[in-house]
Parts: structure tokens; sequence; C-alpha cells
């Protein structure tokens, strides 16, 4: 309405309503249309209205599968322009994914062209590829010329398109479906289509049937991608009850001779919805960060059929247990979330078991069933009509023609006419009965009917062939009738039309055999990380900077090592590639590092703060090795400590562990291995405690005890001994020296001590 044609009432008036309420209202008119017109698939087609309207857009460009080719930018424009008011490429993008035979079980569209693969490439521009309906296709929309279905206005109401789907079988679980509404989504796997019509079958004969004896005949899932299956049976029964659940897949792969006690693994099935490149990048970076060290290379060898060959670092290495690896590390093992969220007759949201998505199907294809057999009445009607006036004509083929001759208006004067109604053939089969004239006249159809007629039809064959036709049609329409009447006779219909699609795409034709097989999952220990690197010997060094390395080979600790201008030596030892290097960070945080993972020898290293998150501002206390089952003393530079078990130190994470709890200026001073049974703590001010290692209590984590008292300064060293063997140190000569009379420096733990004895070391430490 324009400006001058508006309600001169309501003209420049301003209405208003609470914000809530109109964001609700507005908010609510969205997700409805979201939830029943874009996420959700009907349960009874298994279609969401884009899909529906390019099958519906190919069958009305007659899009045939032993047709020709149409291109794709013709059919995205007529089914965006007639019947889905969108982005033409959103639409593009829909119909190829029904023509990707790694995404859909049985394609719905036959491409010609590039449609995309499995890598994960995208399909090539709508103006390149073509595309018609495969044979599959058409049996979902058998039945849309016979009224078996509503139709509805298009968007602009020019043209009709079908509410639903015929669908001659159940595609909602043939194909699957996924999607995102507001506040729901649905994900559903594709399955077995011949294990689907022997569940039909079931629910058939048996309506009482389970959950668990359809789940004898539909086992599972089958992925267009294959793999293998190692849910369990129970999980499985589970999900298909509540709608809800998980199935958990599997690549599929084999062992390889390559002679000479060597081989290689080989895999030839990925699971459903991995692109092949991404999870071949996923297996080269576990390469790279060591994290499989068991696995030495990935190549891809696929062609048409799928071949990714693993080789492992040696011909020692368990199968079984690096693929056990590799699916705990990698997308060659994925969970496929069942949501069973479809529309119930196309209206109501309803998360549904399996039994339920089968019975909302036969109940549509029992609809179907009863509203083709009404409109095949209808035909039959008709033209049982048409015939009774063309064998009136026959019998008085005389008058017929008179009328046609002379009179001015035959179709009045035909319709005037009383004409004897035509019986069946006498017991002689010469003549035809008929009764007295008068007794009929001819309605408008049938006049219209004769008076087109052609004058070749006005033989003798053709007017038996009209009585064969009229009671074969009389005989359909009895038997349509007695179908009509009874249940029984409608469900063993549907269930011989189910068989005959079952017979065309169902085991044993192409590409209707079970793809996706089941298997145990099997036990694979867990293996330690350590146990899958080679051990072998190296030389962890880090300097003043925290640039760290690891030299092949236990070398000289003395020996002069090279760094960078302004650097030096701090940190030296022996380790092995198996061994977990602890880092402990002056804020009482401990990092975990492995031997294997860090950088070589031959240059300067890396810094450690690119291996874990330590700060910048933030130094380092102590590069020491983990021993599993010691226990480790820990202290700050306030006094206070805890003796700590050695699997409370490590970190899982980059971030690190939380170990020892220090305030603001303070930081961690001491780690070091527990051994012996006493303590010797030395403070900034040269003072020595021994006191007994019982009096130290053991923690996971906090900020510990009081070790040794200061009135200045803080504690400097700590170390654990056997009092009976002696404290040593070593002297500013780099002589060891060991002190046995320790009696003056003995007393309770956080006492104040004594002036360490002549000679010990000036930095205060004892090592």
């Amino acid at each position: 309405m324009s400006q001058d044609e508006e309600d001169p009432k309501t003209y420049g008036q301003t209405m208003a309503e609470p914000l809530s309420r109109a964001i609700g209202e507005r908010y609510l008119t969205y997700a409805l249309s979201t939830i029943m017109h874009r996420a959700l698939p009907d349960a009874r087609d298994g279609l969401k209205p884009v899909h529906r309207r390019i099958l519906y857009a190919m069958r009305e460009l007659r899009l045939s599968a032993t047709g020709g080719f149409r291109k794709s930018a013709k059919i995205s424009g007529d089914v965006m322009g007639n019947y889905h008011p969108h982005g033409d490429a959103a639409i593009y993008d829909a119909m190829a994914r029904l023509a990707q035979d790694f995404n859909v079980r049985y394609p719905l569209v036959d491409g010609q062209g590039n449609f995309g693969n499995i890598d994960g490439d995208n399909p090539a521009a709508s103006r390149y590829t073509e595309a018609r309906l495969t044979a599959i296709a058409e049996t979902l929309m058998e039945g849309l010329a016979e009224n078996a279905v509503d139709f509805r206005p298009n968007y602009d109401g020019t043209l009709e398109e079908p509410v639903v789907m015929p669908a001659a079988f159940p595609n909602l679980l043939a194909n699957g479906s996924s999607g995102i509404a507001v506040g729901m989504a649905t994900n559903i796997p594709p399955h077995n289509l011949d294990e689907l019509i022997q569940g039909c079958h079931l629910l058939l004969k048996q309506p009482e049937a389970t959950t668990a004896d359809l789940v004898a005949l539909i086992p599972g899932p089958d992925f267009p991608t294959g793999g293998i299956m190692v849910e369990p049976r129970e999980t499985i029964l589970d999900a298909y009850e509540t709608g809800r659940g998980s199935f958990r897949t599997r690549a599929k792969w084999h062992v390889e001779d390559l002679g000479r006690g060597t081989w290689q693994i080989v895999v030839t099935e990925i699971p459903y919805q991995v692109a092949k490149s991404k999870l071949i990048e996923k297996l080269a970076e576990l390469i790279q960060i060591k994290k499989v060290p068991l696995l030495a290379d990935v190549r891809d060898e696929s062609a048409e059929d799928i071949r990714i060959v693993l080789e492992p670092r040696a011909r020692t290495v368990d199968p079984e247990v690096l693929m056990g690896t590799l699916f705990r590390n990698s997308d060659l093992e994925t969970r496929f979330s069942l949501n069973m969220n479809v529309l119930i007759d196309g209206r109501v949201p309803r998360v549904c078991g399996l039994k339920e998505v089968l019975r909302a199907f036969l109940d549509h294809r029992r609809d179907v069933l009863r509203r083709r057999s009404e409109h095949r009445i209808e035909k039959i009607d008709h033209r049982l009509e048409i015939l009774e006036g063309f064998i009136i004509t026959f019998l008085n083929l005389d008058r017929v023609i008179d009328i046609i001759r002379y009179d001015d208006d035959p179709k009045a004067a035909l319709m005037r006419e009383h004409w004897g109604k035509p019986h069946k053939r006498a017991a002689s089969e010469k003549d035809y009965v008929t009764p007295p004239p008068g007794e009929g006249e001819l309605t408008e159809i049938q006049a219209e009917a004769i008076l087109n007629m052609r004058l070749r039809s006005l033989r003798r064959l053709e007017e038996m062939e009209l009585i064969a036709e009229r009671d074969a049609l009389q005989k359909e329409r009895a038997d349509l009738a007695d179908l009509l009447e009874s249940d029984r006779r409608q469900w063993k219909k549907i269930g011989e039309e189910l068989e005959e699609i079952r017979q065309k795409f169902g085991k044993g034709t192409k590409g209707g055999d079970r793809r996706t097989q089941f298997a145990e999952a099997g036990v694979v220990e867990d293996v330690p990380y350590e146990a899958m690197i080679e051990r072998e010997p190296i030389t962890v060094i880090c300097s003043r900077m925290g640039w760290i390395r690891a030299m092949k080979g236990h070398v000289d600790l003395a020996a002069e090592q090279k760094y960078k201008d302004g650097d030096g030596a701090r940190f030296a030892f022996h380790a092995e590639t198996t061994d977990r290097i602890l880092l402990v960070a002056e804020n009482g945080r401990f990092f975990t590092l492995l031997g294997a993972n860090l950088p070589g020898g031959r240059g300067m290293g890396e810094p450690v703060r690119l291996m874990v998150d330590l700060p910048n501002d933030t130094g380092i206390t102590e590069i020491l090795l983990h021993r599993p089952g010691a226990k480790y003393l820990v202290a700050s530079t306030a006094g206070d400590g805890f003796i700590v078990p050695a699997d409370e130190l490590l970190a899982q994470t980059k971030a690190g562990k939380q170990v020892l709890t220090t305030r603001e200026g303070v930081k961690s001073a001491v780690c070091r291995p527990v051994s012996g049974d006493h303590v010797a703590v030395v403070g900034d001010n040269r003072k020595l405690l021994v006191f007994p290692l019982a009096e130290l209590p053991e923690m996971a984590k906090g900020k510990g005890v009081r070790l040794q008292k200061y009135k200045d300064g803080g504690l400097s060293d700590a170390i654990t001994f056997t009092l009976a063997d002696g404290l040593s140190w070593k002297d500013p000569a780099g002589r060891t020296r060991t002190e046995t009379l320790l009696t003056e420096w003995l007393g309770p733990r956080a006492g104040a001590g004594k002036m360490a004895p002549r000679g010990f070391p000036r930095d205060n430490r004892f090592t």
C-alpha cells in the first residue's frame, strides 16, 4: 500500500509495544521457521525443503535417470526462481552433496563433472557441472502425478510444490541427515537399504516388535565410506531405543608384507565425514612432534580407492599397538553422535527411536497407497463413463451418424437421445444384448468423447477392444475398492512395493551391499609413552638464558660447549631419550619435558619457553631427571618446604603444574631427590641447621612448613643425607669434604641453626 493509500485513521501514528514482546514474537517466528523449513528433516521422506525442491525441479525439467544431463546452473536457477527464494550458492551446495557418494549412502543426484572429493575439495562452479536424477531418486517421487501427496503454492503463488514426497523407501534412515536449528539439532547416520526394508517387513508382520528385534535386522549404521564399527551391541541398542547416542567407527586396515621381515600398514577405508587430506596432515603432524614415535612415515597412494600407507619405525613394532596409538590420537577413529530429532507429520519436532521413525514412514506409505488408489478409482470411473458412451455408439451406430450429419447441435442431440444401456456379451457371443431404447441418456463427457472419436475407430475390432478394456477396468476397480476396505491388503501391498525396491537397490545390486563392518574394539593396553621411544643415551644441556638441547650420547659434562654471545653454561646432566625431565620455575610451577622431544645438539638448541608456558619474567630454579617412585625435597627462599612424591610433579600440559605455593617476593630455591634420614639447611646468613627428615610432612602441593628461621635473608640451600655417613660438600678447591660430627648443628626443625663449619663453600651451597 502506498503512502497515499494508507488508512487515514492510522497514517502518521507510531505503534508502541514492549521491546521484550516484540523481540520474543519475532525470534519465535524465526525459530519456528528454522526448525520446520531449514534444519530438521521430515520423518516421512527424510528430506528438508531445499532437497525436496531440488528433486522436484529436476523432475519438472525431465532430468530422468535415463535421460540427458543439464547444467547445474540451470537447475539451481530454476529451483531459486520457482520454489526456493534463497542464494543459488546454497542451493548448488545442497544439490552437490546429494551427488557425493562419499557423503550420501544412496546418491539422489547423478553428477557429471567435479562434484568434490573425499579429500575435502569443493565442487567446481555450477556452470561447469551437469546433473540429472538417479533411479532411486525417481522412486522417491513416484505418485506425484497421482494425488499421492498434498501440494501447496510456491513462495509467490504462481506454481505449486509438494508438501512431502511419496517416498518409496525410508530415505531418512537410508541417507541420514544433519542440521542445526534454534535450540535443537539433528544428526542421523545413513543405513543399509536392504536391512531397513527387512525391518519394515518385520513391523508389517509384527507391529508389536521391539527395538531389539529391529536391531537384529538393522545392526547399525552403514556409512558410505565403510570403516569398522567397534561400538558394543548394548550401546547401539540403547541409542536406537532412545534416539540419542553415539557410534565409534575406525578405519579399515591391514598389514602388507614387503618381504625380508619388513612390512607396512595400508588403510583402505576411513571413518565417515573425515577429510582424507586433513587426516594425513594430522598423521604427519604426529610424526613431526614425535607424539607417536612408533610411526616413521605416512604416504597417500590413493587413486579412485583409498590407500594410505603407514610405515613403522622398526620392524619389531607391534601393528596392533601402533594402530591403537593412532586410533587414540587421530581421526582414524571417530564418534558419530546420533540425535534422531525429526519432524513428525511435517509439523512436530521430536526425538524418535528407530521403531518410531520406521512406523512414521510406513504410515506415510499407507496414506500414499490410499490416495493413489482413490485417484486411480476416479480415473477408472471417468474412463468407464467414456467407454460406456463408446459402446452405446457402436450399438446405435447408424443413429449416431445421422445425428452428427444432419443435426445443427449434435452434442445436445446426442444428450437428448434415449439409448439402451450396454450389457455383457450374450452366451452365443454373436451380438450384444441391449434393453429397449429410452432407458438411458449420454452425459456431456460421453457426448464430447463421441464427437471427438476418429472414423477409423468404428471397426468391429475396436468395439471388441472397448469391451475388453471395460471389463478389465471394472475388475481393477473392484480390486481397488477391496484394497481400500481391507487394512490387511493395504499392508500386504506396501510390503510388495518395498520388496520391489529391495530387489532393485538391495543386497547384491551395485552399491547395495553393506559397507561398514562390525568388530570388537579389542583391548589395546596403554603402552607408556617412553616404551614407544627408542632408548638412547643423551646429554641434556641448558644455558643460563634458557636455551636447551640434547646431545647424542653421554658426553663429558666438563667439556666446553658453544653458547650464544652473552650466554653460558648452567645445567648439564646425562639422561636417556625415554626419560622425563622436570623443569622447576622460580614461581613454584613444575613443567615436564621428554628427552626424545628435546632439540638436537648440533646447534645452540631452542628456547625452553617455546616448549612450556614459562613467563618471560620467571627464571629457572632447577632442571633434573624424574625418577618414578622417588621423593623430592622442595623449598622456597622463605625457608618453607615439604616432601613431595615424584608422580605429583609430572605435568600433562604445557601450562605446567603448581606444586610449591609462593607469595610475592619469594621464589622456589630447592628441588632435590630425597635420600637418607636427615635434612641439612643453610641460609644466606651461613647458619646451618640439621634435623630429622621425619619432621617434614609429605604433601602433593602447598606452601609447606618452616625449615629454618631467619632474621635477615632467606634459605640458600637444603639437602637430605644419612646422618651416620656425615654431611658432605665441596670446598673451594673442588675437593669433597665430609663432616661426621654434626652434634653442634643438630636441632629441631624451624630453628635458627649455627654458623657453618670452616671450609664450607662461600656460595652457601652443598653442591
